[in-house]
């Protein structure tokens, strides 16, 4: 043990001595290792980006059902145990989920503002379209899109007059409600002119153009709507990216035509591809270029030692500390590089991230290197440092007592 410390000892006290020889070395591993750390920052930064604006707007994660069918509470109660799925909800038929908002018609100088026709969404706890924001809980209080309430000119608070019309024989109706917005939406969560409302008031508007009477909202007709079992349609969302396709699969498979947003999301996957090839071509040639270069210098320097180490075996060394020798320098120039390395990339993302600050949003970067990675360029590093010291362990074990003996 003591002749593996003193070998340790002096391979340090080496490199110190030689610092001009040993800072050339770590300054090779650094132009290596730099742009590396860089590219790989610029790949998880980039990607990180872009999968984050996927999951920052809700509408990549629906699966849009199309047309109109037949699904029970069975169905619903399926897809809200299923793991691919973060939120679901009934719809009634589109043609019946539309309603006329009035606002300022209470009177006021601010004359009436009517917008015809607006979507109405159903929703509920765990909307992803409304995450942080209330939710409408009794048919009276609906939430606006950013568009709509520019055109009503409302805000949060505000009262709403509406109506549901429908065609009875040559008579037209119209179902009248008071209503209070209870939030607006921004445009990066709903771009278009929607209300989103209770499912209740849904229903309530397709069983009033059915036909049917509604009592609890004051709505006639001849009798009212039997109890609901089956509807025509869902609003659907995935737990993530990755899970929008396969949902979309198994619904397609069970005859269901649906739509995604699969092209934007596969954007991201091919971007990660490439950029996930390159660097590995590139970081495959540096560290190539690298371990050889290592490996020469390392050679040479117990070449240029061969009287000083073969005087060490003379005096008891065995192979395995004359080994060590070399390796021991090895990840001394290893660490060295790896921290010049660290600095400098710290020193090129920062500047990076502040160039291009005004093309992102808050919080986001072009260049990040998750920690997990950092630490596992460390370890690689030190690892190809160790192999690459092979070669001059190489050459020390070769080294007979006997050489030094001839310089006498």
């Amino acid at each position: 043990m003591r002749r593996w410390r003193t070998a340790l000892v002096l391979a340090w006290k080496d490199f110190a001595h030689e610092w001009r020889i040993s800072a050339c070395l770590v300054l090779g591993l650094a132009a290596v290792l730099t742009p590396l750390l860089v590219l790989f920052g610029l790949k998880s930064g980039i990607v990180a980006t872009l999968t984050e604006r996927l999951l920052a707007d809700p509408t990549n994660l629906e699966v849009v059902v199309l047309g109109n069918g037949r699904l029970d509470r069975d169905w619903f109660a399926a897809r809200a145990r299923d793991p691919l799925v973060r939120f679901v909800v009934p719809r009634t038929r589109s043609l019946a989920a539309t309603i006329d908002l009035v606002a300022g018609a209470s009177g006021g100088g601010g004359g009436r503002r009517v917008l015809a026709g607006v979507e109405m969404l159903p929703t509920a706890a765990g909307d992803p379209v409304l995450a942080g924001r209330p939710v409408p809980s009794e048919v009276r209080q609906v939430v606006l899109s950013a568009a709509a309430a520019r055109r009503l000119g409302v805000a949060p608070g505000d009262p709403l007059a509406a109506a549901v019309p429908r065609q009875t024989g040559e008579r037209r109706e119209a179902g009248q409600l008071g209503l209070t917005v209870l939030d607006v939406l921004p445009d990066a969560a709903m771009a278009r002119e929607a209300v989103f409302v209770p499912l209740a008031l849904l229903t309530a508007a397709e069983d009033f153009r059915d036909g049917f009477a509604v009592p609890d909202l004051g709505w006639p007709g001849e009798r009212s709507a039997p109890p609901r079992t089956v509807f025509a349609s869902a609003r659907l969302y995935a737990t993530g990216i990755d899970a929008v396709a396969p949902l979309a699969a198994a619904l397609a498979a069970a005859g269901m035509e649906v739509r995604t947003r699969a092209a934007e999301i596969e954007q991201v996957r091919a971007i990660d591809r490439v950029l996930s090839f390159l660097f590995t071509v590139i970081a495959g040639i540096g560290a190539g270029g690298f371990v050889l270069s290592l490996a020469a210098s390392l050679w040479a320097n117990v070449d240029r030692k061969q009287k000083d180490l073969a005087l060490l075996r003379l005096v008891g060394f065995t192979t395995a500390p004359l080994v060590a020798f070399p390796a021991a320098q090895a990840v001394m120039i290893a660490l060295c590089g790896a921290a010049a390395s660290a600095a400098c990339y710290a020193a090129v993302a920062a500047s990076l991230n502040a160039v291009l600050s005004e093309n992102l949003a808050h919080g986001e970067v072009v260049c990040r290197l998750p920690l997990p990675a950092a630490l596992a360029a460390l370890l690689l590093t030190l690892v190809l440092s160790v192999l690459a010291s092979a070669l001059g362990g190489f050459r020390a074990s070769r080294i007979e007592p006997s050489q030094c003996l001839r310089e006498v």
